[in-house]
């Protein structure tokens, strides 16, 4: 019977302790924004995006950018609805609209940049005689 209560004693403490563990190390914080953002044809990280982040009813905003693997994170905000708006030279601009954040919750982003192609039109001197 003593090895039973002892092995009982020993199992509870290795369940708590590896609970406070997994919640030390989760990458979701309260009230966060996170993720990364990947070419969308190759999926290589895109660094030094610049995020802006725009609380909807509020006049409230801040810029960051991406970091070298090309993630990227903001936490301690308030709670409500959001517009990220990702922009790099060289690629087309993407908006991800109606983003809510709620009191004790984080939200992971996944974004794909597609590069964008630039059209070269005609002289138009070309269509002249001189």
């Amino acid at each position: 019977m003593k090895k039973y209560f002892l092995f009982s004693i020993i199992a509870c403490l290795f369940a708590s302790v590896s609970v406070m563990a997994s919640e030390k190390n989760s990458p979701i914080d309260p009230e966060m924004i996170f993720g990364g953002v990947k070419q969308a044809n190759s999926a290589k990280p895109i660094k030094d995006v610049t995020i802006t982040i725009i609380q909807q009813n509020k006049s409230w905003e801040k810029i960051i950018q991406t970091n070298q693997r090309g993630e990227f994170g903001i936490d301690d905000l308030p709670p409500g609805t959001y517009k990220l708006v990702f922009q790099k030279d060289g690629y087309k601009k993407v908006v991800k609209d109606k983003i809510s954040v709620m009191a004790d919750s984080g939200i992971e982003l996944k974004v794909e940049m597609e590069e964008a192609m630039y059209e070269l039109s005609p002289s138009p001197f070309l269509f002249f005689k001189f």
